[in-house]
């Protein structure tokens, strides 16, 4: 099952994995009363910073989000935990069951943390066997995506302000990276990306998995290898990849120029 059916159907695969270290779990102490300097908004959600983020870009509804969280309800019970799993969730904002958890991480930057308490009616409004009442959310927004199914405007052909290469390759950055050091034509990376072709349509995306890709640079189409060693992690940057840098009319594959959004994670 995928990180957004599981989180969809508020499936608590935690118990297990806590075992016996429950008490790192314990519920906050302010569960059912919110500190005098929590933000209340006209919904009736109450939320206040525990760590600041970075810049000021906001998810979208239909962004795709990876965030860490840990649940508990009003008696204190631990609901669901993407840290006792050990491994963040990834899944579209707008695909949550919470209207309580949108609303929420509207509100965050990448790298805040926040708690929110959710009255029952952002939360899950009385549906059957689910957790009654108010729940309280410790999110971490660790990153945001634009979705993948609506292509970038400019697919068709790379901008004029693109920088392009002796090879053909053109790109632009999107967002500026933290690294020092850009990877080598033999090194492995851990990357995220999101292609199309020309007309818009997108024809593979590791956000879609839930998973980024792990794979060494001289396993890629030469213009992605190319363009991930002017990269450094963090970074993300738009591709344009002529045919003759992608694949090149093997059979199966898509034709012409393609586009990526790609994001250099790690350097292995």
């Amino acid at each position: 099952m995928s990180a957004v059916l599981a989180f969809v159907a508020g499936i608590a695969l935690t118990t297990v994995a806590i075992g016996q270290n429950r008490s790192v779990y314990a519920p906050p102490p302010d569960l059912t009363s919110p500190p005098a300097d929590a933000v209340k908004s006209p919904s009736g959600l109450i939320s206040k910073v525990l760590t600041p983020g970075k810049g000021d870009e906001k998810p979208k509804e239909n962004d795709i989000i990876s965030v860490d969280y840990t649940a508990w309800t009003s008696e204190g019970s631990l609901h669901d935990s993407s840290v006792a799993r050990g491994k963040p969730s990834m899944f579209p904002l707008n695909r949550t069951a919470l209207k309580g958890w949108t609303q929420c991480v509207q509100l965050m930057v990448v790298g805040e943390k926040r708690r929110c308490w959710m009255p029952e009616a952002l939360a899950y409004a009385g549906a059957p066997n689910r957790p009654k009442g108010q729940l309280v959310f410790d999110i971490e927004l660790l990153a945001t995506y634009p979705n993948p199914t609506v292509a970038p405007p400019d697919v068709k052909e790379a901008p004029s302000d693109a920088r392009r290469t002796a090879s053909g390759l053109a790109y632009k950055i999107l967002r500026e990276g933290t690294g020092g050091r850009n990877p080598g034509p033999r090194d492995k990376v851990l990357v995220h990306y999101s292609g199309w072709t020309t007309n818009g349509r997108l024809f593979d995306s590791s956000l879609g998995k839930g998973e980024p890709l792990l794979l060494g640079l001289d396993e890629f189409i030469t213009g992605w290898s190319e363009g991930l060693q002017l990269m450094v992690e963090g970074q993300r940057n738009r591709l344009w990849i002529p045919q003759n840098l992608a694949y090149k009319g093997e059979p199966g594959s898509p034709r012409g120029m393609l586009v990526f959004d790609v994001e250099l994670l790690r350097i292995q």
